[in-house]
């Protein structure tokens, strides 16, 4: 048997549909707006148990097929308030579709001169947003392969959790 819809007898219309359809309008609207779509890659290498070796790169591969349009990009670093160091030293290697490579160096703060962790978080675990690049261009087209490993003294590096990259549009508008 159908259940049958509830009809206004005073005006005529159905009961309840309008509000289903505003409500419907506005999930479809709020989905689409928490879509970026000035990223173009976004990835997150997960360590296990806190412990970043030097020997265990993280790695990415981003494939870019427009060499026109300029692009940002941002790493992030997950680590425990366990961390020991006030900074930390990357090294991102970028291999080029055509197989020659770059080699760039960071230095990012993790807490400032007073040990208050820097970036985001609650309770023992922290983000940290770094800028490594912005307005660049590739200038090839292809898979972008990159590594970054950490260059601390320490072989074994305790507290990090996840070492994140971000590869978006300039200013942040897909064009």
């Amino acid at each position: 048997m159908k259940a049958k819809a509830k009809t206004d007898h005073i005006t005529g219309e159905m009961r309840g549909s309008r509000s289903k359809i505003i409500a419907a309008a506005l999930m479809i609207a709020v989905a689409a707006m928490a879509c970026d779509r000035s990223i173009r890659y976004s990835e997150n290498y997960s360590l296990d148990e806190g412990k970043w070796s030097m020997f265990d790169p993280a790695k990415y591969t981003c494939a870019i097929d427009d060499t026109v349009k300029t692009y940002d990009i941002q790493l992030s670093l997950r680590t425990s308030t366990d961390y020991p160091y006030r900074n930390i030293y990357l090294f991102v290697v970028t291999s080029f579709p055509s197989g020659t490579f770059v080699t760039d160096t960071i230095q990012a703060m993790v807490t400032d001169e007073k040990g208050r962790w820097l970036g985001k978080g609650t309770g023992d675990l922290r983000e940290l947003t770094i800028p490594f690049k912005s307005n660049v261009y590739f200038p090839e087209s292809g898979d972008y392969h990159f590594r970054v490993i950490h260059g601390m003294r320490d072989t074994l590096l305790n507290g990090v959790y996840d070492m994140g990259m971000k590869i978006s549009l300039t200013g942040g508008k897909a064009k």
